[in-house]
């Protein structure tokens, strides 16, 4: 949701004939999405996203994420669209209930690594950084940076990453 509300709040608002709230981010969406395809063919490709509601995590601290404020309702109104796009461009919409995208990533990135299968994941997102091993890698799009095992290592944000996981 953060690279939509950057989206979001970089480029113009533009109205549709009928009255909703649209965002030329859907192209920068939908190119993006096409150069991932592009550059890293997959058998098994998904865009995640978090589903609508609370997770366990809020049941199991009440204050979690209590300073966020509520996704503007212009932004919400063009989920629904945006996930129609990136199904029709080929991609799966994968949304859990009750869980964040950030927990789906990291078990389809644990499941791939037992599974002995490449994943790539593209996010702008530097706590996932601690995802990265000899078969996971990041990929952000935003800055056209690739962190692989031996490039995190070098990058503070995955040692520090990687050694709060060691040490818990």
């Amino acid at each position: 949701m953060a690279r939509l509300i950057f989206i979001a709040h970089s480029m113009p608002c533009l109205t549709c004939a009928v009255r909703m709230v649209s965002q030329p981010g859907y192209l920068w969406v939908f190119n993006m999405l096409r150069r991932l395809r592009a550059d890293y063919p997959a058998d098994y490709s998904a865009c995640v996203f978090d589903a609508k509601g609370k997770t366990f995590r809020d049941d199991l601290y009440a204050d979690y994420k209590a300073h966020r404020l509520a996704m503007p309702e212009p932004l919400a109104a063009q989920i629904a669209p945006l996930h129609q796009l990136i199904a029709a461009s080929g991609w799966n919409i994968l949304t859990i209930a009750g869980v964040e995208a950030d927990d789906v990533i990291g078990t389809l990135a644990q499941q791939a690594t037992v599974g002995g299968a490449r994943c790539i994941i593209s996010t702008g997102d530097k706590d996932l950084t601690q995802l990265v091993n000899s078969q996971v890698q990041l990929v952000n799009t935003m800055s056209n940076e690739t962190l692989d095992e031996a490039g995190c290592w070098l990058n503070s944000v995955c040692r520090r990453n990687a050694s709060s996981i060691t040490l818990h």
